[in-house]
């Protein structure tokens, strides 16, 4: 143990709390597929694509546009947005839409966004 953490004095103090918690831990699957979703999330660029798709439903295009990114860059990180499943897409004619996965992925980035707004004021 770290010199600097807390040292409890005695054992298991509030038992029936922790065996509750310890009972309720999610479970390595899900806080790895929990971390690897911070892991997609933790790239200014790819934040970026998550923003503009926070507004509106884009194709690649428009994307590239918001973004200033080239095409061959936002389909890198489309895939990688797609794949952890924080973005999905249609088709309409020969037109690619992309849209956030669902309302969970933007209410995690507008929490984040509130967030880190507070500390800039």
């Amino acid at each position: 143990m770290s010199e600097n953490a807390p040292n409890c004095q005695e054992f298991n103090i509030n038992g029936d709390l922790t065996e509750k918690i310890k009972k309720d831990m999610a479970s390595e699957k899900q806080l790895n597929l929990l971390s690897d979703t911070f892991k997609a999330l933790g790239s200014n660029t790819r934040l970026k694509i998550i923003f503009a798709l926070s507004k509106s439903e884009l194709c690649g295009c428009e994307i590239g546009e918001v973004t200033g990114m080239s095409k061959s860059a936002i389909s890198h990180q489309l895939k990688i947005l797609k794949d952890m499943r924080l973005v999905k897409y249609r088709k309409e004619g020969k037109n690619v839409y992309y849209s956030l996965d669902d309302d969970h992925i933007k209410n995690l980035f507008n929490q984040g966004m509130d967030h880190v707004s507070e500390e800039i004021g």
